[in-house]
């Protein structure tokens, strides 16, 4: 996990990339041993992302990278070239956008379906007066009035969200975000669960905890790091942020806020070990559970 601040012009406002840091998007489709192999199913059924669009914020200039791997063979890349590859993968008929940190526009809206993966945290000391750049403010403006998916990875601080770190440290993109009705916050498992073999919640990860506005906006998904060699919920968020495309190739007039309902609603429990909603929110996301009706309100 990547724990380096990267610091904004603007008041103590620091972004935290919250896991190991444009990665051309993916075009063929290939089930890979680090996904949950509901979405091969997906793709059969002829849903793969095609008609919308992922905007991934995140770090594609700087000379930071890690390693990992996501499609067969060892790569050195940097942050957002992982999460956008991520998400690329998991819709690969989704039109994948990338916007780096240090450019501060407003984010522009794509046609069709939005989905918009944010794999960091906007973090400052507790109590401070935030003003937003137009990027931030814009993606708090889509969340608030439900014109994009937004995903946004939980934090890996092990903590409640809405709490403070151990530094005194607070995320108010977080706070911002919260109560948004097309919102998810996103927080990893150290495995995909099963019936069979139920997963538990990474330690690191962050969680809903007592909120129940929270609670009712958190999924987790596993994030097998030793299969990929990275981890942290910043790849917990691109897998959700993929299947809001997935859903939106099968549902094509479905709302942003419909398609986020859906993927909070057909949450799975039993595939958790000692499931308990301030941990794990509504439940472990699956895109079958998601896919299955003919029709989502």
């Amino acid at each position: 996990m990547l724990s380096r601040l990267r610091p904004l012009a603007l008041a103590a406002l620091a972004i935290v990339p919250l896991a190991l840091l444009p990665a051309a998007p993916a075009t063929a489709q290939q089930l890979r041993p680090w996904m949950q192999s509901e979405i091969a199913r997906a793709w059969s059924l002829g849903f793969r992302g095609q008609g919308t669009s992922i905007t991934v914020v995140d770090d594609f200039r700087s000379t930071s990278r890690s390693t990992g791997i996501l499609r067969g063979t060892t790569e050195r890349l940097r942050h957002g070239e992982w999460t956008a590859l991520q998400t690329g993968l998991i819709a690969p008929s989704a039109r994948v956008f990338t916007r780096d940190f240090g450019t501060t526009q407003a984010i522009t809206l794509q046609g069709g379906l939005n989905t918009l993966n944010l794999s960091y945290g906007m973090m400052a000391a507790a109590g401070s007066n935030i003003r937003w750049t137009p990027r931030e403010a814009s993606i708090i403006g889509f969340a608030r009035t439900g014109r994009a998916v937004v995903v946004k990875s939980a934090g890996n601080d092990g903590i409640d969200i809405g709490t403070p770190t151990v530094t005194g440290r607070f995320d108010y993109l977080s706070r911002d975000l919260t109560g948004t009705p097309s919102t998810i916050f996103v927080g990893a498992l150290t495995a995909h669960g099963s019936t069979a073999r139920p997963a538990t919640l990474a330690a690191y990860s962050n969680r809903p905890g007592a909120d129940a506005t929270l609670q009712g906006q958190f999924l987790v998904v596993g994030v097998p790091s030793d299969l990929t060699r990275l981890s942290g919920t910043s790849f917990a968020a691109p897998v959700v942020a993929g299947y809001a495309a997935v859903l939106g190739s099968k549902f094509t007039r479905a709302t942003p806020v419909q398609i986020t309902g859906q993927l909070l609603a057909t949450a799975r429990t039993d595939t958790i070990r000692n499931y308990s909603a301030t941990l794990h929110g509504r439940g472990e996301a699956s895109i079958a559970r998601a896919l299955a009706p003919a029709a989502i309100r």
